[in-house]
């Protein structure tokens, strides 16, 4: 069984760089695979490998300046859902494009799982999902309002755009593990709006401990690694990966006419041309090649 960490830590980081070699090499010796940027805001990601590895990584990111008291949800996996291991720099861990926003100086009101459910239900309420419209298409909370970004540095010009419509509402905002909600409720605050908040732990930490039969929330939740997307109690979704925009592509959307895996999907069959196809297809041949000898192609 494999455990997987989702993690994200605002902090100061005088040097970065001087951070990245150490963890890329710890991991490397535990096993450890998956994804971390570092920046001068602190460090997010998510990694997957034996327990033990883990745990050895968390202990060394804790170590770290201000990190003492990291947070990270866990889930498992039957297999490793990530083909090697990145650690990167970044000018931001989360990237909205706006040199003040700062979550360590003021962020909305930390609502837990199990009070979610009775903030949402409220009249004067506004419930906003900062996702990215790829993953708010496979699910959402009921009722909540999809701003239509492709990436979260439009969601400042996509609030001044729409802020007229939320007057006199309290805004719930939430997204897959919290991360960008400290960001975009430091941001709401910096225009005015009074009443922010935001699901600690994220979408997931609400399909961990919210029961189904109580829950709120419908369909699946994307998530950046192999599974694609996961369920009530994490457990992993029925979508998979398009191998050329890397949208995620439910059951439905793998009996559609423009569907070829690893080659194109409903959502990006307009988007690439024939040499694009071409380049994907061997791609996706040499996958499946690499799957019947039972080796993993880092291709995919």
């Amino acid at each position: 069984m494999i455990t997987i960490a989702a993690l994200y830590h605002f902090t100061r980081f005088a040097d970065p760089a001087a951070l990245q070699a150490p963890l890329r090499l710890l991991c490397a010796q535990q096993g450890v695979k998956g994804s971390l940027l570092l920046a001068g805001e602190g460090i997010n990601g998510t990694i997957a490998g034996s327990k033990e590895g883990i745990a050895a990584v968390l202990g060394h990111i804790r170590s770290l300046p201000g990190c003492a008291d990291l947070e990270w949800k866990e889930s498992f996996a039957q297999s490793m859902p990530f083909g090697r291991m990145k650690v990167r720099l970044k000018r931001e861990i989360v990237t909205m494009g706006l040199p003040d926003i700062d979550p360590k100086a003021r962020v909305g009101h930390y609502v837990p799982p199990a009070d979610w459910n009775d903030l949402i239900s409220q009249p004067d309420v506004a419930v906003i999902d900062t996702r990215n419209d790829y993953e708010v298409a496979i699910g959402t909370f009921e009722g909540a309002v999809d701003p239509g970004t492709r990436s979260f540095g439009e969601f400042p010009a996509w609030w001044e755009a729409n802020k007229d419509r939320f007057h006199n509402k309290r805004i719930a905002m939430f997204c897959t593990g919290g991360i960008r909600c400290e960001k975009s409720t430091n941001f709401l605050l910096s225009q005015g709006v009074e009443d922010v908040f935001h699901l600690r732990g994220g979408i997931l930490k609400y399909l961990e401990e919210v029961p189904a039969e109580q829950s709120l929330w419908q369909g699946e939740c994307f998530v950046f690694d192999a599974r694609v997307s996961v369920g009530h109690g994490l457990q992993p979704g029925q979508n998979e990966s398009c191998g050329a925009c890397r949208r995620p592509v439910t059951p439905e959307d793998r009996s559609h006419p423009s569907y070829e895996k690893g080659v194109s999907c409903p959502a990006c069959a307009q988007e690439y041309g024939p040499q694009d196809r071409a380049r994907f297809r061997e791609r996706q041949k040499q996958m499946d090649l690499a799957a019947a000898r039972g080796a993993v192609h880092l291709g995919g």
